[in-house]
């Protein structure tokens, strides 16, 4: 069945392509293909919002969460534009969203995405979910916590075999509740990601911000660093409080795609 989800003004392709996911792939004028989890669906960009293509309606509340249907948007961007910066990083790609992503599908990929780029990690992603998914879907930690590092040379993901193994045992033997730490306050959670072979402070609030929905996880890659050297060397304007993961979308977009 097709279903018109009303979220607002969202730009797909900007979305897609601003560093939070890797799974969805443009097959038309604003239609993309794409997974979450165990999920495939085709969506395609309306005025005021998106259709779901050949959704089940079980699925509907899934996918309404997955793309914030519940975020005020246009009144955030008005809140961040009282700063000069901000307000340019809006206006740049004003249709841009956080999405609401699976946890352990997240926590991996940007395992994979330590000193990668955006084709690198897909490519890498795409070959895991072919090897060790079920017709496509995102493997399960069972599934990866019962393979050796000789088992993933084939994803040519180099060092970050060990890392990938450590997260799928520790989540798969409850070392590392997913739940739980969706419970936490931020800097328990934090801290408990870390507890993770190769999960530093950025990979950390990726999977917060991303997977957790965690608005106030604010990762801090070589770009985001730049950002905050050349423009808010005393830290973040006021007016992103408590969504300063949000105000991080836009400001990694802007600057990744004006100095590219």
């Amino acid at each position: 069945m097709e279903y018109f989800l009303k979220t607002g003004y969202i730009d797909l392709d900007s979305t897609f392509n601003c560093g939070q996911c890797f799974r969805w792939q443009n097959v038309g004028d604003d239609t993309f293909a794409g997974w979450s989890g165990s999920r495939k669906i085709i969506v395609r960009q309306e005025k005021e919002g998106i259709i779901l293509q050949n959704v089940e309606k079980s699925d509907i509340p899934y996918w309404s969460d997955y793309f914030c249907v519940d975020e005020d948007y246009e009144s955030l961007k008005q809140t961040f534009s009282q700063d000069s910066t901000l307000k340019s990083a809006c206006d740049f790609a004003p249709g841009i969203r956080l999405l609401r992503q699976d946890s352990f599908e997240t926590l991996i990929s940007f395992i994979i995405s330590q000193n990668n780029n955006i084709k690198r990690i897909t490519c890498i992603i795409e070959r895991l979910c072919e090897q060790f998914g079920e017709n496509g879907t995102f493997p399960t930690p069972a599934r990866l916590s019962c393979l050796e590092k000789s088992d993933l040379s084939p994803l040519r993901a180099g060092f970050r075999d060990r890392y990938i193994l450590d997260a799928a045992k520790k989540v798969e033997s409850g070392k590392i509740s997913l739940d739980e730490i969706e419970k936490m306050p931020y800097n328990i959670a934090k801290s408990e990601l870390m507890k993770i072979v190769g999960v530093g402070e950025k990979v950390a609030d990726c999977v917060l911000l991303f997977g957790f929905h965690r608005l106030e996880a604010f990762p801090k890659d070589v770009w985001i660093k730049r950002v905050l050297s050349d423009y808010y060397p005393n830290g973040l304007p006021a007016c992103t409080a408590g969504y300063e993961g949000i105000a991080q979308q836009f400001l990694f977009h802007f600057i990744r795609n004006r100095e590219e």
